[in-house]
Parts: C-alpha cells; structure tokens; sequence
C-alpha cells in the first residue's frame, strides 16, 4: 500500500487517524470539503466535496486503499445525509472501482443496529436495525460495500464504530468506547490484512462491558488495548440522566421515539 487516502479528513477520527499513520505508509492523502492543516511531509492535501463525482474520481487517482470517513458523522435531517452520506458513499465506491483501487474501509456505525436491545449480546450476523435516517445511511453504506465486493471483486471493511473518544464519557459509551489508539490499531489492521473480500467488525475497545461480538476476524489481527473499566470510577460516580427509552437500545438518544407505542413490541 503506497497512497492511503482519508475522506472525511477534517473530523475527529480523521485528524487522530492522520497522526497515528502518518509515516506508516509512504503517503497519507487527505481530503474534505472542510479546512485542512497545512500538507506535512508524505502527505498531500485534496478538498472534494463527496456529493460530485468529477471531484471524487480526481481524488482518487492514484490511491491504493481508501478509509472512508466523509460524510455527515451525527444525526441529521435527511435533506443533508441524503447527499453527503448516501450519494457521497456511492460515489467514493464508484470512483474506487473505476480507479482501480481494490480496497476500502468504510465507517459504518454502531447506529445501524441501534434498535437491538443493549442488554442483547450482538454480532455481524444480526440484520440492519437503524435507529434514524443517519444509521439508514450507515446501513446503506454496508449494502453498498457488500455489492462492490461481491459484483467487483473489490476488497471491504465496513467499521461498526461505536463511541470513538478520548475516554468515555457516559455510561452508555462504557459498552461501546472505541480509544484513538484501537481506533487505529483497526484502520491499519483492515488496510494491511492479507487478501480478503468482505467483512463487518464492530469499532470497539476491549471493554468489558461491552455488547458486541467480533466473531470471525481473526485474520485481521485486531487485538484492542484499551478497556472503559479504566475509568469505572469516575463514569459510575456520576448522575446516570439517560431516558428511559434511550437506556434501553443499543442507539442509546439516537433510539428515542416519537409514538406511545408499547416498547415490549420491539424485541
């Protein structure tokens, strides 16, 4: 992997991710429609809004793997994911297999099964649940890298990224912390793992409260460092404000409703 190309660049994966790679391979392109740094040493700088295809495919000339983080990255109106994340991911796809570039990751979400029950232990096997229009978009994302793998002999991963921060914030983050250095671990794992064709990985540490099972991945490599129960303590002393709804599901605020309806329903 000579040129690894970062979409999404400007946000708060993308900046961790451009210190913990920079050097690891011999260029790191970067690209958003926001601002970006200055390009430093083996890395080059290119603005594309994801939403046009001309500037994505110019953006994708000469890139040996993708880590696809653009896109609207919180819930949103459908009238903004529509173009950003939806058409923008196709787009980023597109652009790959007309460029020649075999591989990408993709930053899926925890969001697109966010309405499983948190007390349920879940692996990649369970189907898309989206708990709002930003994990539609995210579950649109896997089917979108699972056609290009399976139609164009491209290789994907698609991230199921739970709560990427410093340490966790809430208690609800305690099941679903993603640390900057496993986040990293991750990435780097997916683009330099031998051949492979399609997989799904839940982008989480190694914490022990935690819900989601990566069952089938060891060819990856990913050995996650970090546990939220380092900072119990201080997460656990604190007043517990989720609602009654939100505590419930997997999507945590993202999962609140707008009917009465009975929960016992949703199983």
């Amino acid at each position: 992997m000579n040129r690894i190309l970062i979409t999404g660049a400007a946000g708060n994966i993308g900046r961790s991710l451009r210190e913990s790679l920079r050097g690891r391979y011999p260029i790191l392109r970067l690209s958003d429609i926001a601002p970006l740094d200055p390009a430093r040493s083996a890395e080059e700088i290119v603005r594309a809004n994801l939403a046009n295809l001309a500037e994505v495919e110019a953006m994708m000339q000469g890139v040996d793997a993708v880590v696809h983080l653009g896109g609207i990255s919180v819930e949103d109106t459908w009238d903004k994911i529509l173009p950003n994340s939806v058409a923008g991911t196709w787009n980023v796809f597109e652009a790959a297999r007309r460029h020649g570039t075999r591989r990408v990751v993709y930053a899926s979400s925890h969001h697109a099964v966010g309405y499983y029950r948190r007390a349920r232990f879940i692996d990649k096997s369970v189907a898309p649940r989206p708990d709002g229009p930003y994990g539609v978009s995210k579950a649109f994302g896997e089917a979108v890298g699972r056609m290009f793998a399976d139609k164009h002999g491209m290789t994907v991963a698609c991230l199921r990224i739970g709560a990427f921060q410093p340490k966790p914030k809430d208690r609800r983050q305690m099941h679903i912390w993603l640390s900057p250095r496993d986040a990293a671990q991750l990435v780097g794992c997916c683009i330099d793992a031998p051949d492979y064709h399609f997989v799904v990985v839940y982008g989480v540490s190694n914490n022990t409260r935690g819900r989601y099972l990566n069952v089938g991945i060891d060819f990856l490599g990913y050995r996650p460092q970090d546990n939220s129960e380092e900072h119990a303590a201080e997460i656990m002393g604190k007043l517990d404000t989720e609602g009654t709804i939100s505590r419930q599901f997997h999507g945590g605020p993202y999962a609140e409703m707008d009917f009465d309806g009975d929960l016992a329903t949703i199983e």
